[in-house]
């Protein structure tokens, strides 16, 4: 068996991930789904071995040799994934796929996963063993004659049924079974739920396998297909389009921000929170990678899911995946964490923080989309006007910030800029359209914030703009006073502020969003260096006119994906992942900075190979 340093805990980087676009799950290099909340993104988990290998649960499907190595790669424009093993008695692999359409008016949330003996006689073990709710709750289980049937005490809810081509029984209240795979067979097992009083009229696996694959091979490769994009780096390019629609919910057009909650940042720390929600900055984020790539229903469902939250109650940081903001934190002191790293926090106390940058990030996207792709509603328009009015009330005050620090307020550089954003945007979307506005009051805010930034924020003696007002120090967001056209990229404060975040937060291409402070953040412990961010290096590079050395630097990151392409939040001075897997913000800056990319190398004549 291929060595795992001997560890319970596999690599986060060793994981790929399939979905539903209601939900997703991790498979492992070992053929392991050791995590899935369900049946949405931020439901309880029902596989949770990731942050706990003894309670978490998990459904494996593993050969039983004992000297293999494994690889995985997705059908290419899909997500359908392959877990191929190698050994000298042969070659096995293992598909796993999520359907996606419904059946007869019905969601399907389902699990398949077929194993297929390539060269050989390979036998593998099966075992599936459920733990809900965070692994709290004691379950039922039964075997019947079309299947086995798991459900959680005191829930008359959702069952979830096991079914095979195979026998199967029951072992210390798992799912159980080994087989034995000849070559150029495939043995099918289908995980599902089904309602409780429909336990009995269910799908037949052939259904599973006969028809819903080639009809979800048909789904990822039709959407992939209405991509615009034609540049250099597509096959990464769309993978993390693909990645990103993975995380988007098809019922409520919201986006999350990572699959996972619990991956530390560091192993052991401390810094270890749940992304399974719909932050406001992120998903706009991620609608603006959306239209730049030509996937315009999803931008214009998550904006109908935004008119609804503004219509409602004021705008707030994060939601639930259908618009709720109760997200109390908690902890769940039964599992043991990632590599022993506790607490493991469950909802996200962020939620309650003052956040002036989310209004930048939204009306940017809002003013792309009506820009260049669909005219906004005047209906709309008034939900805007509302929350630039909150621009107007609170730009000057202090607040949290985009990187949610949590030991007081301080008037961030970030989100003083992404108020300027704000009005800037507001302006030209009321321009275009010929929208009714107060022209002088804005414009006059407008240029207040432009010169409190400017000024105000500007250090001499580190030669840059820093974090925050009276700031020694610089932050990463820096990097978007370029990005959001605030200022040119041929302005010699941002070209000194540049090489000062090069000097004091990069590590060759590796850069960190801050130097940890627990006096800033509030929090004890190292991190990662955060990928996002050297994205967004990458992307000011390029726009700066340093177009060689951000091409060297963008394929150097390409080179920290995992083997599928995939990336989380961050990435450890040994190259390793930390955090939340996979992380949106990550794939839609990469997105970002391959157009960006593209457009200089284009502007210079360089060749694209086809």
């Amino acid at each position: 068996m291929e060595d795992f340093h001997s560890d319970p805990y596999i690599p986060i980087e060793h994981y790929g991930v399939i979905g539903n676009l209601k939900t997703v799950a991790l498979v492992s290099l070992t053929g392991s789904i050791d995590f899935m909340s369900f049946p949405t993104f931020d439901s309880p988990t029902v596989f949770a071995r990731l942050l706990d290998s003894q309670r978490g649960g998990s459904f494996s499907i593993t050969p039983v040799m004992q000297d293999y190595h494994s690889k995985q790669l997705y059908l290419p424009g899909t997500a359908v994934l392959l877990t191929r093993f190698f050994s000298d008695e042969g070659i096995a692999e293992l598909t796993d796929f999520m359907p996606i359409l419904q059946h007869k008016g019905k969601n399907l949330c389902a699990i398949v996963r077929q194993v297929t003996a390539v060269r050989g006689d390979i036998t593998f073990r099966l075992e599936c063993t459920p733990a809900f709710h965070y692994g709290q709750a004691t379950s039922q289980h039964r075997i019947a004659d079309h299947g086995i049937f798991f459900q959680a005490e005191h829930d008359g809810g959702v069952v979830l049924r096991l079914i095979a081509d195979i026998p199967l029984t029951l072992r210390d209240g798992h799912g159980y079974t080994e087989f034995t795979v000849r070559a150029s067979e495939t043995v099918n097992i289908v995980l599902e739920s089904v309602p409780a009083d429909e336990a009995d009229t269910l799908l037949p696996i052939d259904y599973y396998t006969n028809v819903l694959y080639g009809e979800t091979i048909d789904f990822w490769r039709k959407w992939i297909t209405q991509s615009t994009y034609r540049g250099r780096w597509t096959e990464i390019v769309h993978r993390s389009a693909i990645t990103l629609k993975l995380l988007t919910s098809c019922e409520h057009g919201s986006t999350v921000a990572a699959a996972t909650f619990g991956l530390p940042e560091t192993p052991g720390g401390v810094r270890n929170w749940d992304y399974r929600y719909t932050w406001i900055r992120d998903a706009a984020f991620t609608m603006y990678a959306f239209l730049e790539l030509g996937f315009t229903e999803e931008a214009t469902a998550f904006l109908g899911w935004i008119h609804a939250r503004t219509e409602e109650d004021k705008l707030h940081l994060m939601y639930t995946i259908d618009g709720r903001h109760e997200l109390t934190e908690r902890e769940l002191p039964h599992l043991e964490g990632y590599k022993g790293s506790r607490p493991v926090r469950i909802g996200n106390a962020a939620q309650e923080q003052f956040q002036l940058d989310i209004y930048g990030e939204l009306i940017d996207t809002i003013y792309i989309y009506n820009n260049q792709h669909h005219a906004i509603t005047y209906e709309f328009w008034l939900c805007i006007v509302k929350q630039v009015d909150c621009v107007i009330a609170d730009w000057h005050k202090p607040d949290h910030s985009i990187w949610e620090v949590r030991n007081g307020k301080r008037e961030f550089l970030h989100s003083r800029l992404m108020c300027w954003v704000a009005m800037d945007r507001a302006i030209k979307i009321a321009e275009h359209r010929s929208f009714p506005y107060p022209r002088d009051v804005w414009y006059a805010i407008r240029d207040e914030i432009y010169h409190d930034v400017y000024d105000n924020f500007w250090n001499p003696q580190v030669g840059a703009w820093v974090q925050y007002k009276g700031a020694d120090r610089v932050d990463a967001s820096v990097l978007l006073m370029t990005l959001t056209h605030f200022v040119s990229p041929d302005e010699p404060r941002w070209r000194s502020t540049l090489k000062v975040v090069e000097k004091t937060l990069g590590m060759d291409v590796l850069l960190y969003r801050y130097r940890d402070d627990p006096a800033v953040d509030g929090l004890p412990g190292e991190e990662g260096t955060f990928t996002l961010c050297s994205f967004w290096y990458v992307e000011a590079l390029a726009k700066s006119g340093e177009v060689i050395h951000a091409l060297d630097c963008f394929e150097k990151m390409l080179g920290y994906a995992n083997h599928l392409g995939l990336f989380s939040e961050q990435i450890s001075k040994n190259a390793a992942h930390l955090g939340n897997f996979p992380q949106a913000f990550t794939h839609l800056a990469l997105i970002s900075a391959a157009l960006e990319l593209d457009k200089q190398l284009d502007r210079l004549g360089f060749q694209r190979q086809h």
